[in-house]
């Protein structure tokens, strides 16, 4: 046998066990066989390297990267509104089959893996760019990271058109989590809490031969080409996955109606402990890719999907003190330190008590054995106390009346819940607004975290954001656990993050009530921090979804003399304050304050692409027609809103129309 035929008969060897251990569950050899043809493959590839091809095993573990680097998806990874009942749930196929107007529909029911999204692009078959999901629109760019999961093919077998984009929950298995904790704990270090945060943390490493360590897995649940899905059902994206090789799971299920939905979930519900992976509810989509596509989305999650969330688990601890945290508004928040206790695959030692009334209402003491549950998985939360337990040694909490920070004064205004730090530069909530500043929504100052923040507002060299962009690498590079290399990259991180643009400047400067949408819809409507900043009360509380109590805050915010200095030092320093010219160019007053309705089968757009091209227009994007309604674009099959925009009187226009007027 040649060397040729030897490393492919390997390759194929390599392949048919990986598909025995993920497809068929059914592994005819040991890891440490598997990991033996693996070496013997690595060294006849090492010795005839014109041999390796981008699609073979040894390919899976590259070396150390520097730093991750951004990616922009063509399409965006969108979270998921969530129901908690089945009553909410039947609400979302009332209104699926409101929308679908008679036509045929039906749903496909999956397990919502508790991991993390991932992005994997194919070109011609072969695997080119895998990226985490981010916050939507950019995420980073994973590839050598996710080429070692074996579960993720590195070439597809069939039907594989010249882009494949295949997306996918990345998690890591309750066995194989036990085990690397079990080896942190033998190694003293700090272990992780969940699987969702070990798998979260691996995939993000430098490293790919740490993260082949740790044998992160993946289930597929879509498939894109170009800029839209693949098949004309979701179903067929499973059963194309595996053909493909991917790790499909097999709890799924295409459903007619809401009753074989709830019967599925109930199902799943009762099988979910003995499963290898933590899954923390079902997720639920239209089947037809048409339907979807027509159904469209907000401006947060598709209309098409939901996501049903098991109930909370709750467990019993006791209240071993209280703490006080300092937010960025200074608010002052209780929270409960908890005797540690393990909750829905959790150690839980801490939980939310939100503010002082809450206290009071449970009437909670120090020492008490208190009912803890996770709010939607994710916040634990103290329930109740469990009364029949005190004892009498239990001792009334006192809440603070001045910050435990800085010492000044805490006050509590009248109608409000919460009690606030009055001192406005409380290191607290200095180091809070920075954290905030350097947030992935916000200028995503990649390496500034919590630990690094603290010792530069306690050592004086932050005193507000405007300050980041003063530091110098030498500054960076003294501090304890810092290098020049590392204070290189954080400059350069904050350099960078100079050119993110308006809208999430609006976001980082942290005025009240203005959230991402918002500072979306003043960024797209003034086009200019200054332009903003002249703004009167009554001009803000004009602009369509700006109420008044937003309007106000914004034009408080901008009379204020040290946010007027701060804006004043960040223009100084560089940071882009207005839109650039290539999106300022698209700007048209055509569409500017105009609210427009999709409706119809658009035949050279798809829903999201409309609505950006509105958007980025000035425009914006309503998903029911009303007297308010501009414009009606109707495609083909147009149904009730078409109907309803007539019967208003509501301009209407073809989608020749909507091209021209684009134009």
């Amino acid at each position: 046998m040649s060397v040729n035929e030897e490393i492919q008969q390997l390759r194929s060897e390599i392949e048919r066990h990986s598909d025995l251990y993920y497809q068929s569950d059914a592994p005819e050899i040991s890891d440490y066989d598997f990991d033996q043809l693996l070496e013997r493959l690595k060294a006849l590839e090492t010795e005839n390297p014109e041999l390796i091809t981008p699609d073979s095993p040894t390919q899976r573990v590259g070396g150390k990267a520097t730093s991750l680097k951004p990616f922009t998806h063509t399409v965006a990874l969108m979270s998921l509104d969530n129901s908690y009942d089945l009553s909410e749930l039947k609400a979302f196929t009332e209104r699926c089959e409101k929308l679908a107007e008679g036509r045929k529909l039906d749903y496909v029911a999956e397990l919502k893996i508790d991991g993390l999204s991932v992005s994997l692009h194919y070109e011609n078959g072969i695997l080119v760019t895998g990226a985490t999901r981010g916050d939507g629109s950019q995420g980073d760019e994973v590839t050598q990271n996710v080429k070692t999961i074996r579960s993720i093919p590195l070439k597809l077998k069939v039907d594989a058109p010249a882009h494949a984009e295949v997306r996918g929950e990345v998690f890591l298995s309750r066995s194989q989590f036990a085990k690397i904790n079990a080896e942190l704990e033998m190694q003293e270090e700090k272990t992780f809490a969940n699987p969702r945060n070990c798998a979260s943390g691996t995939l993000r490493m430098l490293d790919s031969a740490v993260v082949a360590s740790r044998r992160l897995d993946m289930f597929p649940y879509d498939a894109f080409t170009g800029n839209a899905k693949m098949f004309a059902t979701h179903a067929e994206v499973f059963e194309w996955c595996g053909r493909n090789g991917f790790n499909v799971n097999p709890h799924r299920r295409v459903c007619t109606d809401f009753d074989e939905l709830a019967a599925f979930i109930a199902k799943m519900e009762t099988v979910r402990d003995g499963l290898d992976y933590e899954i923390d509810g079902v997720v639920v989509k239209v089947n037809s890719t048409a339907l979807q596509d027509e159904f469209g989305t907000t401006t947060k999650a598709p209309r098409w999907a939901i996501a049903y969330k098991y109930p909370a688990r709750q467990a019993t601890t006791r209240l071993l003190g209280i703490g006080i945290q300092v937010g960025r508004t200074g608010a002052l928040t209780p929270v409960a330190h908890l005797e540690p206790t393990l909750l829905a695959g959790t150690t839980v030692a801490r939980a939310s008590l939100h503010n002082e009334d809450e206290i009071k209402r449970l009437d909670l003491k120090i020492g008490d054995y208190v009912m803890i549950e996770k709010s939607g998985e994710i916040i634990p939360q103290v329930l109740s106390v469990v009364t029949a337990k005190r004892d009498g040694s239990e001792t009334d909490f006192e809440f603070p009346r001045t910050c435990p920070v800085c010492g000044s004064e805490a006050v509590r205004p009248e109608g409000e819940a919460v009690r606030r730090c009055t001192n406005d530069v409380c290191p607290a909530k200095v180091k809070a607004r920075v954290l905030y500043f350097a947030s992935r929504k916000a200028m995503d100052i990649e390496g500034l975290g919590e630990v690094l923040v603290e010792t530069l507002v306690d050592n004086g060299s932050v005193k507000d954001v405007a300050d980041l962009y003063l530091l110098t690498i030498e500054q960076v590079a003294s501090l304890e656990r810092m290098a020049e290399k590392s204070g290189t990259n954080l400059i350069d991180q904050i350099a960078a993050s100079k050119t993110r643009g308006l809208q999430r400047l609006l976001y980082g400067i942290d005025i009240r009530h203005v959230g991402e949408r918002y500072a979306k819809i003043l960024a797209n409507h003034f086009r200019s921090i200054d332009r903003l900043a002249e703004a009167s009360v009554e001009e803000l509380d004009d602009i369509h979804e700006i109420g008044l109590a937003v309007a106000e805050s914004v034009n408080e915010w901008f009379r204020d003399e040290r946010n007027i200095d701060l804006i004043a030092r960040l223009k100084t320093a560089g940071v882009k304050t207005e839109i650039d010219a290539a999106s300022t160019a698209l700007f048209d007053e055509r569409f500017q304050g105009k609210t427009f309705v999709l409706t119809g089968k658009l035949e050279n757009y798809t829903r999201d692409e409309a609505a950006k091209l509105i958007e980025d227009r000035g425009g914006r994007v309503s998903s029911s027609v009303s007297k308010k309604t501009d414009y009606v674009v109707a495609g083909s099959d147009a149904g009730s809103k078409l109907t309803k925009a007539e019967s208003l009187g509501v301009n209407v226009m073809t989608e020749v129309d909507f091209s021209l007027m684009l134009t």
